[in-house]
């Protein structure tokens, strides 16, 4: 599991950076196993901009990181491992709005959002499918 976090932390690192390829970033996602809070029965999750983001990371360090500044430090944090892909394609359509996936939000300039656009999420939630659809005919 942290082989995998950590080649993905790396990819976010380059894309930072402005290297790297976006594709080989959304597939090192997808490949890697990632650590969701879990709060209620559900996995932990927050809205901004009109899209819920649920919230993964790459290392128990890096959900360390995000407990000390946004959980509640008299409550244990429950988390589940699991693969980005099926965050992205059993997760994310299962919920009735706009959803995509936040990686690593507590750290600092290594955090990265997958937002819920074609060739992310699949095609039937993105928020830009149909804008896609019609690109390039008058």
């Amino acid at each position: 599991m942290e082989q995998a976090g950590t080649a993905l932390a790396e990819r976010i690192t380059e894309r930072r950076r402005g290297v790297g390829d976006p594709r080989a970033l959304v597939g090192e996602m997808r490949r890697s196993v990632l650590l969701v809070p879990t709060a209620g029965g559900g996995l932990w999750s927050a809205r901004s901009g009109g899209v819920r983001w649920i919230c993964g990371f790459t290392d128990e360090a890096a959900l360390a990181r995000f407990a000390l500044r946004h959980w509640p430090g008299d409550q244990a944090m429950d988390y589940a491992a699991l693969l980005g892909a099926r965050i992205i394609d059993e997760v994310v359509p299962s919920l009735d709005e706009p959803a995509g996936l936040a990686v690593d939000l507590a750290t600092e300039d290594g955090s990265m959002f997958f937002p819920p656009v074609v060739g992310i999420v699949p095609d039937a939630v993105a928020v830009d499918a149909g804008v896609r659809e019609g690109f390039g005919h008058g």
